[in-house]
């Protein structure tokens, strides 16, 4: 009985080592290409040749990656503020208030969720169109925050309804006004919700390529990182090294900003499931 308990333990284990080298190795490979300055030149290997800064360096400078960064920052930040305000004054709306179409309006976000997202390119180039915005950061993040809503709206809805009704009816009947209410008693309450729905909002922002791609066309000053680190593949050939330089640059920060709010996310999807 100890064998065989020993013998699956020990498959387990290997198991878990082979997952771990299955999901980390694409990052090792990443990271040992960006710092190995031969990697454009032969193609990366599993130890640098030659570790070096310069990929990070021409990426940086030569490359435009800092005006890059520079406009996916601004459009990540203005969608994470702009569908965090309006999810949650909408998620108020369906959870406290009724009025005649909502169940259908709380089917329709459900059903705006399923909806693939290379379906909304034509629809949303159009409308963007009509806007005289393609090509600018605006049109962007109005697109951005079209799509991050439906999912902030019902999930933070979870979060409002969660809220007892007591307590704000007991604000209420301290004197204090629907304003007072919300910032002191239901906002706290609802943060990690809020906090869990901007991560979502950011991440799309930061990583989406079609929609980028779509409405911003040829204007290169207005390119986020998506499509920036697009720019390193040529017809012939590509750099590596910049290619993985460039990815470091839109992973890693990313990586480090979901490690330091991981347990407000756990914390903030599990809440936001207790009462629908």
């Amino acid at each position: 009985m100890r064998r065989s308990s020993a013998s699956v333990k020990a498959v387990k284990a290997v198991l878990v080592v082979l997952l771990l080298v299955f999901t980390l190795f694409p990052t090792y490979w990443m990271l040992v290409s960006a710092f190995d300055g031969r990697a454009g030149q032969g193609g990366a290997t599993l130890l640098p040749r030659e570790l070096t800064l310069h990929n990070f360096s021409y990426v940086l400078t030569d490359g435009g990656f800092g005006t890059f960064l520079r406009n996916s920052v601004v459009v990540a930040l203005a969608t994470v503020v702009v569908s965090g305000v309006v999810a949650l004054l909408a998620s108020v709306a369906v959870a406290r208030f009724r009025f005649r179409f909502r169940t259908q309006m709380l089917m329709l976000i459900l059903v705006v969720q399923m909806v693939p997202l290379e379906a909304l390119v034509i629809p949303l180039f159009v409308q963007i169109r009509d806007l005289k915005l393609l090509g600018t950061l605006t049109g962007l993040v109005i697109v951005y925050v079209s799509l991050a809503l439906p999912f902030g709206i019902w999930m933070l809805r979870g979060f409002v309804a969660a809220v007892p009704v007591e307590l704000e009816e007991a604000a209420y009947l301290d004197g204090a006004s629907w304003s007072r209410m919300f910032r002191s008693v239901l906002l706290p309450l609802v943060a990690p919700g809020l906090v869990a729905t901007s991560i979502f909002s950011f991440i799309t922002a930061w990583n989406e390529f079609i929609f980028a791609m779509t409405l911003l066309g040829g204007e290169a000053d207005k390119y986020t990182v998506a499509i920036g680190l697009k720019s390193f593949f040529q017809q012939n050939s590509n750099d590596w090294g910049s290619i993985m330089a460039g990815s470091t640059i839109i992973t890693v920060p990313v990586m480090i900003f979901f490690i330091l709010v991981q347990k407000r996310l756990s914390a903030g999807l599990v809440a936001g499931a207790v009462k629908g």
